[in-house]
């Protein structure tokens, strides 16, 4: 048949966004260029915009339409644009499609299911419009999708309903800001065949870090059943991080698997009038990943294809925003729509660098006032009286400026969310449509609470604080609170390298933008504390433990073969997220260096842990690494370390051993390091923490085993003037701008450089003195590492 109104995705390419809109374009143009690139794309057509303009003047009603629009004045009243938004989709859904366009979908349905071997194919109906690829505006999301579509009758209704979503509540006030005139904005209808994700999963990929704006990653939100359940932020998915960079060159670094709660699914129904229903996951499917590694591996690179080609195509960086499912019937990973990410896209020009934080004296009182937590979005703080929004129907109760507090939001819902101060729901993830939007829109949001619309008060004064890297909080109360923002590219450069100390992998991605040489302190402490949150050698020895803590264990690491395996892959996903971020730039990780009373707040850490009158003279460092009482805790951290430059490619990192009391010890724990796979050479450089006096004293032995060092002030200067640091009676006494402490970090510097050997110093003392880190610069200190907070004024006042 010869098609006036329809073309297939396999005769569609970029250009022909004017006639079928940007959705379908994206859709033929990976078909004919991508698949032999491994991007499987599931076939189907367009009904070309030029339908839907035959469908309005066919029907006689655009002059109708035009009637209506006149009559909104003012964008910001919601309930007439609400009754005017509603007139117009019924004007259009009530109207007759013309017999001769009818003929041509119904032919068109036909050749596709013949395609796939079917009577009636199950298919995905989705509006696509024709100004989609216009730059700084993103229509997704605007119009309706209607899944699992099947029979000439359903697909035809769907295709009503597509037009008459050009007219949604947020379409027509979207195109009334971005100035989009709303009878030159077309919509054309794709049809495509579906996935059967609902006996797989599916989700969404994105070729950057969405916070942040990190290129060289690809961010995966996944969870079972169809897609639709993670772009409405129906559930909490499970999230994945892929570098890309080393990924090309064929590493395996998934820097990030982080379960979700995945708590329904949407999957088919046998009910035509209602093709989808929302069903309870299993605890089973909770409890697992919903990818395999591999399957995390292959989206990153189909991800990463479409990328670069869409890149080549625009001639400027362009991340895509990929929706993506696996079908449960064969395995297959297939790609469902590419669109151009538009937040950070646009925003690249000029590289700003943004803090915002509360005032120390502040701290003290809103740990007592904390509500909740949940999944950061924005980098912000925010402040303003909370609204429980429940349906879209409160709209009129809800003032500019007010905390959005919701179970989750969806398209509908984007009127409201732009008067919204902030945003925080009770489910949903990193990518769902309250997350995408509080971006687009430049507010804070904290999603996948579980609880917000329980514990807040409608009209409660709260403070939502989104900047803390992965973790959001929620506070009673409005708490004042600072922003500063420093253009990076004006910071003169230092004299000597300026590196950043970097405890959280979930703000790595926004360090990595400070112009500085690289990471002087990884500390895998927070990970795990924060994280893992298990004694390792109670993952070795669980039949030390109690039923409790054996309980606590098993739903830690359930997504796991083995607690072992989950200890080294989430300390290996850590330490590679500080690594990635940053890389090619050298970041040096300490291995563990607790003390013994915070070994025993870890859970079974009681069992393996001694009770010690003074733990910072204890325990600590390096003697643990060749013990038998925390050696095979230590083979676990080399284990995740090997992994993070092995498997992952990182060969950035470089490794750093604390709290060397003696040359022999030295010596000790380098050999535990080598029978673990880890030794210096082989493009691995191994640096020792000197942080007590008689690595000083004995600084040309201790050159002879390691490739640098790293002052430690806090402890060099506690241990040199014998002062306990914790000691609030002999805090007057504790300061490492003491002459005594300066002597012997000269000695230090100067016995390195006399010997060849890199030295730096990551110790607190540059940041909270100035003065300190001239000194430091004067005596011809190598590096200095600095607090995040610290870098940019030590920078820009030098």
């Amino acid at each position: 048949m010869n098609y006036k109104y329809i073309k297939f995705f396999s005769d569609i390419k970029l250009e022909d966004i004017p006639s079928v809109g940007g959705k379908n374009a994206s859709l033929g143009e990976m078909i004919q260029t991508l698949s032999k690139q491994g991007i499987e794309v599931p076939n189907g057509f367009a009904v070309t915009a030029d339908a839907y303009w035959y469908y309005l003047r066919d029907n006689n009603i655009l002059i109708r339409i035009k009637d209506l629009i006149r009559e909104l004045v003012d964008k910001n009243d919601l309930p007439k644009l609400q009754r005017i938004g509603a007139a117009i989709r019924k004007t259009i859904i009530d109207a007759k499609i013309p017999e001769d366009l009818a003929k041509e979908v119904e032919a068109a349905y036909i050749e596709l299911s013949k395609m796939y071997g079917e009577k009636n194919c199950d298919i995905a109906v989705r509006s696509s419009a024709t100004a989609e690829d216009l730059p700084n505006a993103s229509f997704a999301g605007q119009q309706e999708t209607f899944l699992n579509i099947t029979g000439v009758e359903n697909l035809l209704e769907a295709v009503q309903k597509c037009m008459a979503s050009l007219f949604t509540d947020r379409a027509i006030i979207y195109r009334i800001e971005k100035g989009f005139n709303h009878f030159q904005v077309g919509l054309s209808v794709g049809v495509q065949k579906m996935v059967r994700s609902d006996l797989g999963a599916a989700g969404v990929a994105f070729s950057l870090d969405t916070e942040s704006g990190f290129k060289n990653l690809v961010q995966i939100s996944s969870a079972y059943g169809l897609g639709e359940a993670v772009v409405q932020g129906l559930v909490t998915p499970d999230e994945f991080a892929v570098f890309t960079t080393t990924l090309t060159d064929g590493f395996e670094p998934i820097i990030k698997k982080q379960l979700g709660l995945k708590e329904k699914k949407i999957i088919y129904s046998n009910d035509l009038q209602n093709p989808t229903k929302t069903v309870e996951t299993t605890d089973e499917e909770r409890k697992k990943f919903s990818l395999t590694d591999q399957e995390i591996l292959k989206l990153a690179k189909m991800t990463e294809t479409i990328e670069n080609h869409y890149s080549k195509l625009k001639d400027k960086w362009t991340p895509m925003d990929v929706e993506w499912g696996k079908d449960g019937k064969d395995g297959k990973l297939y790609i469902l729509q590419a669109r151009p990410e538009t937040v950070h896209a646009i925003s690249q020009v000029g590289r700003y660098y943004t803090k915002y934080s509360f005032a120390k004296e502040l701290l003290p009182i809103m740990k007592d006032k904390l509500l909740l937590t949940g999944e950061s979005i924005g980098q912000k703080i925010a402040g303003g009286s909370a609204r429980i929004i429940k349906n879209i129907d409160q709209v009129k109760d809800f003032n500019f400026g007010d905390i959005l507090v919701t179970s989750m939001t969806d398209p509908d819902w984007v009127p409201i969310m732009k008067k919204a101060g902030a945003i925080v729901t009770d489910r949903g993830g990193r990518t769902c449509h309250a997350a995408i939007v509080s971006r687009e829109l430049g507010i804070p949001a904290i999603v996948g609470t579980e609880f917000a619309t329980q514990k807040i008060k409608d009209g409660q004064e709260i403070t939502i604080d989104s900047s803390q890297g992965q973790v959001g909080y929620v506070y009673n109360g409005k708490f004042d609170f600072k922003v500063e923002k420093v253009e990076v590219k004006d910071i003169p450069k230092p004299p000597v390298d300026v590196m950043v100390n970097v405890g959280d992998p979930s703000q790595a991605f926004s360090l990595s933008f400070l112009p500085v040489s690289g990471v002087g302190l990884a500390r895998i402490e927070f990970v795990i504390n924060s994280f893992i949150k298990i004694h390792p050698m109670a993952l070795l020895h669980p039949e030390k433990l109690d039923k409790k803590e054996l309980k606590q264990i098993e739903e830690i690491t359930a997504a796991y073969s083995t607690p072992v395996d989950f200890f080294v892959d989430s300390l290996a996903q850590g330490v590679g997220t500080i690594a990635a971020a940053f890389f090619p730039r050298p970041v040096i990780c300490r291995f563990s260096d607790f003390k013994t009373n915070e070994y025993r707040n870890l859970i079974g850490g009681s069992y393996f842990e001694p009770v010690e009158e003074n733990p910072m003279l204890g325990f600590r460092g390096a003697i643990r690494y060749y013990s038998s009482a925390y050696r095979p805790a230590f083979e676990l951290e080399c284990k995740a370390m090997k992994k993070v430059r092995d498997k992952m490619g990182l060969k950035n990192l470089k490794l750093m051993v604390p709290f060397v009391r003696t040359v022999q010890e030295a010596k000790d724990v380098l050999q535990v390091m080598l029978e673990n796979g880890l030794r210096s050479g082989d493009s691995l450089e191994i640096f020792m923490m000197c942080e007590v006096p008689s690595n000083v004293l004995m600084l040309k032995d201790f050159a002879k085993l390691f490739d640098g060092f790293s002052i430690g002030s806090n402890d060099l200067t506690q241990l040199t003037l014998g002062v306990d640091r914790d000691s609030e009676i002999l805090a007057a006494l504790f300061k490492e701008t003491d002459p005594a402490v300066q002597k012997i970090i000269t000695m230090a510097i100067t016995q390195a450089r006399d010997m060849g050997k890199y030295i730096g110093i990551c110790g607190q003392a540059p940041s909270d003195y100035p003065e300190f880190a001239e000194f430091l610069i004067e005596q011809k200190i190598n590096s200095i590492s600095l607090n995040p907070d610290v870098v940019l004024p030590f920078l820009m006042n030098r």
